[in-house]
């Protein structure tokens, strides 16, 4: 792979965890010790000649911007009104047809102007139910902020509920740009919701809050179940990562935290500077750096042909043009060999031009990561849910059970990040502060959600996947209103039309889903809503 296709690659991961312009490192974090969201992956539209209805009207080109005046406060309309951002077109539809409606979640929603056409999911509805689709931009994300800032009284009106009543204030008030737009509310027309990731679990989470709403749902990756040790993020990717790599990251991470709990400061010293991270003091920074090489898993899907993993994966298992066996080649070639590729391809690819302490340090509150305000920085808006409401921080599993990942990263380590990110929020806490996530999966069900209506599609490898419906253990039963779907696809693999031209049980998810939306269209009746 050439260091021109990585650099390529690093964009689009940077495209889709938010905009480039608040990243700090080259896939689109402020730092590189801090977990990527599960954002939706970024589907392009089509690039060649106009968009045209099916009666030959020429429309506006999809990456149109229009503006809705949402609401502030849901609970003080009083407070007034913000533009929030959304995209949308009628190429499919004809009078009757559903309205399909999308947010991609923790996102600048600009790049996601392809969830309107038949190249996802959504277009597919629209294309075979007559259908009009949208791309609404959510708020605090992108250029759709009820203020000018990302202060800590700016964000007072981020929360989960706030963005549940957006998407029914919206479907009940937006006049879309086409015509009979006016005359498409819910009652008068149906209404499906679509969602991925974070929005996948919005998707449910509004289908439980807001009964009858939307006629049907889909929900892909849906991360319902907010949970603060999120280490079982790791675990698909322990699962389905090529043994022999498995085999020798166990043992590395393993040797490693060994060392950096031994207090012998010459054989810490010398791991530190194999990995060019002497500068380094603290060694939770160093340790948890490494997370990075195994979070390239979730750029994976089964059209990618590969990616930054499987680089990582050959730089240790392919010695002189020779792969190890399942056992892969033991610690002392594999710790040298991940030095090796982390100093001298991986770093860069990671971090540019930035030092050490700058790219991957987390102790220095005063870094302008921590203290940026501006919006349009997905990265802090995310942090706010995050510390609230959902946690997944992203840890090494428990003593006893095999890991991939350093065990010397523990919640605390990303609630003390909420601490530098928002102090005016927890000054008076007394304490770490811990995300209520028993209030989040109380209030939307979690993984015991039992609606009607509501698709669920998962993937085997989505290493958001402990966080699904198809979590290790829960054993959920599918049922014709809450079908319960599964795939070999990565993260969202689902939403593209393009994985399930390569992966076959992607494809059967996507026509069960087209086949189920379509009866549950069907069914729908005019009411007053």
């Amino acid at each position: 792979m050439t260091l021109l296709w990585k650099l390529a690659s690093m964009l689009v991961l940077a495209l889709a965890a938010g905009t480039v312009a608040d990243a700090k490192t080259r896939d689109g974090r402020l730092h590189a010790n801090m977990a990527r969201r599960p954002s939706v992956p970024v589907v392009s539209p089509p690039d060649d000649g106009p968009v045209t209805s099916r009666n030959g009207t020429q429309l506006p080109p999809y990456n149109t911007t229009y503006y809705f005046d949402q609401l502030i406060d849901h609970t003080n309309p009083s407070l007034g009104t913000f533009k929030q951002r959304y995209w949308t077109t009628y190429e499919f539809y004809e009078t009757g047809g559903p309205i399909v409606l999308f947010t991609p979640g923790e996102a600048n929603a600009q790049p996601y102007s392809g969830y309107l056409t038949n190249r996802t999911i959504n277009g597919q509805i629209a294309q075979e139910l007559n259908g009009a689709t949208i791309v609404l931009e959510h708020r605090y994300y992108g250029l759709s902020n009820p203020y000018d800032d990302l202060s800590v009284k700016s964000l007072k009106f981020h929360t989960i509920q706030q963005a549940i009543d957006d998407l029914e204030y919206f479907a009940k008030n937006v006049d879309l740009p086409m015509p009979g737009g006016d005359a498409v509310k819910p009652g008068q027309a149906p209404w499906v919701l679509i969602g991925g990731s974070y929005s996948g679990a919005l998707t449910s989470f509004t289908v439980v809050n807001k009964p009858n709403l939307f006629q049907a749902a889909y929900a892909s990756s849906a991360v319902v179940e907010s949970i603060v040790d999120y280490w079982g993020y790791f675990q698909p990717i322990l699962e389905w990562m090529p043994k022999n790599c498995s085999a020798d990251v166990q043992a590395v991470i393993a040797h490693i935290d060994s060392v950096f709990t031994s207090g012998n400061q010459k054989e810490i010293n010398s791991i530190k500077a194999l990995f060019n991270m002497s500068a380094l003091t603290h060694l939770d920074d160093v340790a948890g750096a490494l997370r990075n090489n195994l979070w390239d898993w979730q750029s994976l899907s089964p059209s990618s042909g590969g990616g930054l993993f499987f680089d990582f994966c050959d730089a240790l298992e392919v010695k002189d043009g020779v792969s190890a066996g399942p056992n892969g080649w033991g610690l002392q070639h594999a710790l040298q060999a991940w030095g090796s590729y982390w100093t001298n391809t991986y770093y860069d690819l990671l971090c540019g031009d930035e030092d050490v302490v700058t790219c991957l340090g987390t102790y220095d509150p005063t870094q302008d990561i921590w203290t940026d305000i501006s919006v349009d920085n997905a990265n802090r808006s995310w942090m706010w849910i995050v510390c609230n409401q959902m946690g997944f921080f992203q840890e090494g599993a428990p003593v006893g059970h095999p890991t991939i990942v350093t065990r010397l990263v523990q919640p605390p380590y990303d609630e003390r990040q909420c601490t530098y990110m928002f102090p005016d929020a927890y000054k008076n806490l007394g304490h770490l502060p811990v995300p209520n996530v028993d209030a989040t999966n109380k209030a939307y069900h979690g993984w015991f959600v039992q609606e009607n209506h509501l698709f669920f599609a998962n993937g085997h490898r989505d290493p958001w996947r402990e966080a699904t419906l198809a979590a290790d253990g829960t054993h959920f039963k599918s049922t014709p209103g809450q079908p319960l779907t599964i795939s070999d696809g990565f993260h969202c693999s689902d939403l593209s039309t393009v994985n399930a031209q390569v992966d076959t049980t992607v494809l059967a998810v996507q026509q069960q889903a087209l086949k189920t939306i379509a009866g549950w269209v069907a069914e729908w009746k005019p009411s007053k809503h």
